[in-house]
């Protein structure tokens, strides 16, 4: 009976000291998320300070711009959330994004008869600069992906397929699945033209499988068929790769 009682007394004090160092790991947890938070605050505000020195250099470089972007979303601050605020208030780079989204939105809907909805960055990028004129504010390639990650937030259909100076934008609605995509990718390396070989020596995929695909591109406008070769092979065109592949 003793060793019974000495055993139940054992486990209530386990049970307490468990409870104590459950207790004692969140106050330390506490202690640590407040000085967290403090060291945050106080970025926040050298961040502040930061911007109202250099907002005239964040505004029209556009290498400082980013650079900038990479500072604020280290402390989850997103100068271009709203139109009000510190942020837009001392930059406008919220109005500015907002402003160059419009821009892009309206290239890519006059483009779209000749590009099915698919269009290059870089070629994006020299059509926006020269709709800006020369004395407008500098635009990157990077600044062009900021504004359109703001719009494909707004559920408009835009996306940004690839990497690098190789990225195309789609503007259309409508997912493209992985098949789309690789014809795409294989196009880019071809100067913006497949053919049925070219997919099958490069994927080995089956005739239905290729045809299915490229016959779904060209019904949506993103490729042209030209039956018109030297070779008398059907080719597919993608006015909007024309070129892309020769890009660094």
């Amino acid at each position: 009976m003793r060793r019974r009682g000495v055993g139940a007394s054992a486990i209530t004090k386990k049970k307490l000291e468990a409870v104590r160092y459950k207790e004692h790991g969140n106050e330390l947890a506490m202690i640590q998320l407040d000085q967290l938070s403090g060291q945050l605050e106080t970025f926040h505000s050298h961040l502040e300070k930061f911007a109202a020195n250099h907002k005239q250099e964040i505004r029209k470089n556009p290498q400082f711009r980013r650079q900038f972007q990479q500072m604020c979303a280290t402390i989850g601050v997103d100068p271009l959330a709203s139109g009000k605020g510190f942020w837009s208030e001392m930059l406008g780079v919220g109005d500015f994004y907002y402003e160059l989204g419009v821009q892009l939105v309206e290239i890519c809907i006059t483009t779209r008869p000749q590009n099915g909805g698919i269009i290059a960055i870089t070629e994006l990028h020299q059509k926006l600069m020269k709709t800006r004129g020369k004395y407008a504010q500098d635009v990157s390639i990077d600044d062009v992906r900021t504004a359109l990650s703001k719009l494909k937030l707004l559920g408009t259909g835009f996306t940004l397929l690839g990497t690098g100076l190789k990225q195309i934008v789609k503007s259309v609605p409508g997912e493209l699945n992985m098949d789309h995509s690789a014809i795409l990718e294989l196009a880019q390396k071809s100067n913006g033209k497949v053919s049925h070989a070219d997919v099958k020596s490069v994927y080995n995929w089956q005739p239905e499988r290729v045809q299915d695909v490229l016959e779904h591109l060209t019904k949506e406008g993103m490729a042209w068929v030209d039956t018109q070769t030297p070779n008398k092979e059907t080719w597919y065109w993608f006015p909007a790769l024309f070129g892309v592949g020769n890009n660094k």
